[in-house]
C-alpha cells in the first residue's frame, strides 16, 4: 500500500473544512469525492490511486473514517 495514502489521509484529515467538504461530496457521489481525494493527492504531490485509497481507508482504526464508510459505501 502506498505510504503516500497515508500522508494525504492526515493532510485531509488537517483542514475541516476539506474534510466536511468531502465529507459531503462522498454522501451524493462517492465516486465523485474518492476521484477529488486522487487529484487532491496529486496537487500536494501524493500521488495515489483509488484502490489505494480504498485500501488505506479500510484498514484504519477511526470511527470517522467508518462512519464516511458506512455512508459512502456504494463508491468507497
Amino acid at each position: 500500500m502506498s505510504n503516500n495514502a497515508s500522508k494525504l489521509y492526515e493532510s485531509i484529515k488537517a483542514d475541516p473544512e476539506q474534510t466536511q467538504r468531502l465529507f459531503r461530496q462522498a454522501l451524493q457521489d462517492p465516486q465523485g469525492a474518492l476521484s477529488a481525494i486522487c487529484e487532491i493527492g496529486n496537487s500536494l504531490d501524493l500521488p495515489v490511486t483509488p484502490d489505494e485509497v480504498k485500501a488505506y481507508l479500510a484498514v484504519l482504526d477511526d470511527a470517522d473514517s467508518k462512519q464516511w464508510l458506512v455512508k459512502a459505501r456504494g463508491g468507497l
